[in-house]
């Protein structure tokens, strides 16, 4: 069986309001529609994907979200283009979050192009291009070491 990835990925915020006046935005420009959005759900959806934001449980409001604990490291969404990733850096620049790193080519896979942001409670996002088949090309290779997130 092959999937037709990723349906959907639901993220627990600290504070449901700020997260969606960050995530509505964001999620508006890359075209996707909100569906739901109540006291304790937002969800967006469009492009085969959704987003779903939930509130903590009131236990878990101070925590912070760190990369480096169990469960999610970050999340990334996929271009179409090269220009699609320079087009959404000038978007989010303009929403005054915290920026990992603009426009860059990296090591993952041939011709990786992408951006790294964090949203209000500091979870990673990422934005790449990637041309051609990526790591599905026969030509393509990359080690495990060189895929393994840089520590910061």
């Amino acid at each position: 069986m092959e999937l037709n990835g990723i349906a959907h990925i639901q993220l627990t915020v600290r504070d449901l309001q700020r997260s969606i006046a960050f995530y509505e935005p964001l999620l508006h420009f890359f075209e996707m529609k909100t569906v739901v959005k109540t006291p304790d759900l937002f969800y967006c959806v469009s492009s085969r994907t959704g987003v779903a934001l939930s509130r903590a449980d009131p236990q878990y409001g101070d925590d912070l979200f760190d990369q480096r604990r169990l469960g999610l490291h970050h999340f990334c969404f996929r271009a179409r283009a090269r220009t699609d990733v320079d087009e959404i850096f000038k978007f989010i620049d303009r929403l005054g979050v915290r920026v990992i790193h603009g426009p860059q080519e990296d090591h993952f896979a041939p011709g990786y192009y992408s951006i790294l942001f964090e949203d209000p409670d500091g979870i990673r996002i990422e934005v790449n291009y990637v041309p051609g088949k990526g790591l599905l090309d026969p030509q393509a290779k990359v080690s495990a070491k060189e895929m393994l997130p840089k520590q910061s």
